[in-house]
């Protein structure tokens, strides 16, 4: 049993280092790179074989789950915080924007690829923060039309400063609106949902309606340990979506693929067929 507390307290010393360094850095921006210290170690610790496995053993426990989620929200606010600092970093060119999209680029560009994203694909990004750094490495390396959508107006303000620092703002575009009510839902071929975004099955419900039949959804989540970085996807979906998983054992999230099933396309066809012959 003294494993499990170990463990509980290995979550609670996470919790409490990142919020108070996220509170410091408000304070002294020098903190920032405090900051960034522990959220790299909490991504290193949620990939630790050892850790995986006290999780197996403990994370049911109501205790373990508590904090887990805590450490869930606190991390999640200091990630939004620590982006908005490197958005402002990168705009008085106090941050190497090309260097920085660089270092990510082989992890992305392994995501272009499977998901076949090319120059003629739309995406949208769907939770992408103050510095959309996979948004921009897919316009980077494919030249594709992006549109990122967010719900924090500064995020997206910063966001787009980056995106024309990077030289990259004629095909990165952003906008807060509700996803019922932008356009480009329809024209996207692929729509990325960040790990942050919290309510994804209300996402994947507006969404349903909306996309093409031949649009892909891909939906970045955390479940297990992983949750305690990521919002987790454990609801089931309805037999509307056809699913096809991805567990990526050595990245921080895991990434399911949606697309709608062929029984719901072919009713929705044949309500098309149904009202156009009315019209007519």
């Amino acid at each position: 049993m003294k494993e499990k507390y170990g463990f509980l307290l290995s979550l609670k010393s996470l919790e409490y280092e990142i919020r108070e360094l996220t509170i410091y850095s408000k304070e002294y921006v020098d903190c920032f790179e405090l900051l960034k210290d522990r959220l790299d170690y909490l991504s290193q610790f949620i990939l630790r074989e050892e850790n995986i496995q006290q999780w197996n053993l403990w994370g049911s426990h109501q205790e373990v789950r508590e904090h887990s989620g805590r450490l869930r929200e606190t991390s999640a606010e200091a990630l939004c915080d620590m982006e908005k600092y490197q958005s402002l970093c990168t705009c008085k060119n106090e941050l190497d924007i090309s260097h920085y999209i660089e270092s990510l680029a082989n992890t992305v560009k392994q995501e272009i690829q499977h998901f076949l994203i090319d120059h003629q694909s739309k995406i949208l990004f769907i939770g992408s923060g103050a510095f959309p750094t996979s948004a921009l490495t897919i316009a980077k390396e494919t030249s594709a039309e992006v549109m990122c959508l967010d719900i924090d107006i500064e995020a997206l303000n910063l966001a787009e400063k980056v995106a024309d620092v990077s030289n990259l703002g004629s095909i990165v575009k952003f906008s807060d609106q509700d996803i019922k009510e932008l356009p480009f839902v329809k024209e996207a071929t692929h729509i990325i949902i960040a790990s942050l975004v919290k309510n994804k099955r209300e996402v994947l419900d507006s969404l349903i309606g909306l996309i093409n039949s031949n649009t892909k959804v891909i939906l970045r989540y955390g479940n297990g340990l992983k949750s305690i970085f990521n919002y987790p996807m454990e609801e089931k979906l309805s037999a509307d979506w056809v699913q096809t998983e991805i567990h990526q054992r050595k990245n921080i999230y895991d990434t399911l693929i949606l697309e709608k099933s062929k029984s719901l396309v072919k009713t929705e066809n044949e309500g098309v067929r149904r009202k156009e012959g009315m019209v007519r």
